[in-house]
């Protein structure tokens, strides 16, 4: 088996320990700086070149992607994709993943503890939002930010106003508030999903008062075994990115996890350190095990041209199928398939006829669409509020820069 490891860094710990796991394995490992590469796209040939040479073909890459090349180590990524090659994480994963807002965002359909997050655009928003989160003290983040660079602690609302005024000034960076987790200043967890487990987990301490417990910063780690909750808020925040591989940041709040960030190309030096875990060679596993399975979009292959196609139906306690085995609902009778259910962080794959079916689930059904059109959920309707007269007229009117 052939591997690549996108990375503009050879001698980097990370870089090394991957290259040395699939060597160690008798696999065939070369690193690829991904600027070094060429795209050409062309009908029904997707190629890559690497240094003007055409680029062989490879069984699966590791993309170790920085933040400073997202936009062309992605395309390269995808390149591969069309290609065929078996990719640890996605492009598209990895895109979502470095957008903290994007990825918040998608974060928040599911039942997934997050910190309340402002992203705003005009500063008469600042101290409404900041108020609504409860008040100071709150995180100012940059958008772009990266092993702690980029986020500040503001113990005031006039400070985080100041600070906001400084970054999105001039500078113009796109920067969130988030509401401060005070019971967990100074440290974190840092656990590494590996596939649909967490294979290492570390708890990062800050140095001296720094509220940010990165290890870059001067943080130091120690092993800790995770319970049952934040083993599941880590393995459901990585598959809801899309990431076979990620370093899932979690705070201790009172009630339980909660997720600060999901990393798609996270480092290994530090857990492995600390925790004496082989991480390099439970990745290597992984794509001995998923290398066979490229990934394929069902939604797309199973067009609706050909009169069938998927969709996921949510089950609450009002659903027909609540409380009922799958042989029970009557699917089957009507030429659905459940291919699986999800459970929480839980997906349970081609489940057997007398699986109960319990609200919360997820059902991933393929079928009829005119059948599953019947089965899909109600969207709810939306109501519009009377706005009540503004005391000053035309208060509400857009200013020349909306």
């Amino acid at each position: 088996m052939r591997i690549a490891i996108l990375s503009r860094g050879p001698k980097l710990y990370s870089t090394r320990r991957l290259k040395e796991a699939a060597e160690t394995r008798g696999y065939e490992a070369r690193v690829l700086n991904p600027l070094s590469c060429s795209i050409e796209v062309a009908q029904g040939s997707p190629l890559l070149y690497y240094k003007n040479k055409k680029l062989s073909p490879y069984d699966a890459v590791i993309p170790r992607i920085g933040a400073s090349i997202t936009f062309f180590g992605t395309a390269v990524l995808r390149q591969f994709e069309q290609m065929g090659t078996f990719c640890v994480n996605p492009s598209h994963s990895i895109t979502v993943s470095r957008d903290k807002l994007r990825a918040l965002q998608v974060l928040s359909r599911h039942r997934i503890r997050i910190p309340t997050t402002l992203f705003v655009r005009h500063k008469s928003e600042i101290l409404p939002g900041i108020a609504r989160m409860g008040g100071p003290p709150v995180v100012v983040k940059l958008l772009e930010g990266t092993q702690g660079i980029g986020v500040i602690l503001a113990d005031s609302t006039k400070v985080a106003e100041a600070i906001i005024e400084t970054l999105a000034g001039p500078a113009k960076m796109s920067v969130l508030l988030q509401k401060f987790v005070a019971e967990s200043r100074g440290r974190d967890i840092r656990a590494f999903v590996v596939g649909n487990r967490v294979v290492a987990a570390m708890r990062r301490t800050a140095s001296g008062d720094d509220f940010r417990s990165n290890i870059h910063r001067g943080g130091s780690a120690e092993v800790v075994e995770l319970d049952e909750e934040y083993q599941r808020a880590a393995v459901h925040a990585a598959q809801i990115m899309g990431l076979r591989v990620a370093g899932v940041d979690l705070l201790e709040g009172k009630n339980g996890p909660v997720l600060m960030e999901v990393n798609s190309s996270p480092g290994l030096e530090g857990i492995e350190s600390a925790t004496g875990v082989d991480i390099a060679g439970e990745i290597i596993s992984l794509i001995e095990d998923e290398v066979l399975f490229p990934d394929i979009d069902i939604r797309q292959r199973l067009t609706l041209q050909s009169g069938y196609g998927v969709i996921e139906i949510p089950v609450d306690e009002r659903s027909e199928f609540c409380g009922k085995t799958i042989r029970d609902s009557k699917l089957r009778e009507r030429d659905v398939l459940v291919l699986t259910i999800q459970r929480e962080s839980v997906t349970i794959p081609n489940p057997r006829v007398d699986r109960e079916i319990l609200a919360g689930d997820v059902l991933l059904c393929f079928g009829k669409t005119l059948t599953l059109k019947g089965l899909a959920p109600p969207r709810r309707a939306k109501t519009k509020k009377r706005r009540k007269a503004a005391p000053n007229p035309g208060a509400d009117e857009p200013g020349p820069d909306a």
